[in-house]
């Protein structure tokens, strides 16, 4: 399943010419275009998801392990030390285009710090208000 207009399902079933790290039935991995780092990689399933609520199961089993594949090359192809996983759902977590992706993002000791939070403070009375709402919603 595709949608028409999704730049990312044209770009994954070839119609879109990028650079090919990778390929198989479910997936294409391409170079990003705007990479954070050398080496960026997004891993685009070839079936229209727009964000991780909606993934099949089938998709999901493999893209981690796929994921881990394409870090493990980085470090012995590239060079680098380490590699990030980043997966963003809905444009409040920074998702620009509305197909499900997950970028891999080779890191060097010493490089940019690229995904990085300042930690926050809750008592222990906010956390369990916090996940007794969220188990409530599962």
């Amino acid at each position: 399943m595709r949608k028409d207009d999704c730049i990312f399902c044209k770009i994954a079933a070839g119609e879109i010419p990028s650079a090919t790290v990778y390929e198989d039935e479910r997936f294409r991995v391409i170079l990003d275009l705007g990479p954070a780092q050398k080496g960026h990689m997004l891993i685009l399933p070839k079936d229209h998801f727009a964000d991780v609520t909606e993934i099949d199961s089938v998709t999901a089993v493999h893209v981690l392990p796929l994921a881990a594949r394409l870090g493990a090359a980085a470090k012995k192809g590239l060079g680098c030390d380490g590699f990030n996983l980043v997966q963003n759902n809905g444009p409040a977590a920074g998702q620009t285009v509305m197909h499900f992706h997950m970028h891999v993002i080779p890191r060097w000791d010493g490089g940019p710090e690229i995904v990085a939070w300042t930690p926050g403070e809750q008592t222990a009375e906010e956390r369990e208000e916090t996940a007794a709402a969220i188990r409530e919603a599962l």
